[in-house]
């Protein structure tokens, strides 16, 4: 009997960048076992093309890529979350919608690559060094045996994974 999968949703300011690039991440490395969402406090209205350019060349789906507001999933008709995370600093400090079920939340600040000045290799570069800090956090994630941690255990291990120094970038 297949366990319905974990909901996880990636939260961030204009979710054009990061947090779709979380949600792509997630989707594949928890291969049936998570679904993953991701949505902002003020959605940019579309994903940045380095976002897309990014994804694509490394052989993700974008079909799933729009811009969208995290109220999409604090009404009634939304999934249920599990997880919660947030991807960038200004995101955490915002007061987030309640979301039903009280699902389990960490913050894995990442820097916007979409405001990485420099020529359009440093810029394409910010992106690439987001999605990496991104897959590292998220493949521990998706590993995790989640069903053999109490909650606090697993809160902490959360915690863990976006203070984890050799995942960060450096101050």
């Amino acid at each position: 009997m297949t366990e319905k999968p974990y909901n996880v949703l990636f939260l961030c300011t204009g979710n054009s960048a990061r947090s779709l690039m979380a949600e792509a991440i997630a989707q594949r490395e928890g291969a049936g076992r998570f679904r993953a969402f991701s949505a902002g406090s003020h959605p940019r209205g579309e994903p940045h093309p380095y976002t897309l350019d990014l994804l694509k060349g490394i052989n993700h789906d974008t079909s799933f890529a729009r811009s969208k507001s995290w109220e999409k999933f604090a009404g009634p008709d939304a999934p249920k979350m599990d997880f919660v995370f947030t991807v960038c600093d200004q995101a955490a400090q915002e007061e987030c919608p309640v979301w039903p079920g009280q699902p389990m939340t960490a913050h894995w600040g990442v820097s916007d690559p979409t405001k990485a000045e420099g020529t359009e290799a440093e810029k394409r570069l910010a992106f690439s060094e987001a999605y990496r800090m991104l897959r590292n956090r998220i493949s521990i994630f998706t590993n995790l045996p989640i069903e053999a941690h109490d909650r606090f255990a697993l809160q902490q291990k959360l915690d863990e994974i976006g203070t984890n120094t050799d995942l960060a970038e450096d101050p």
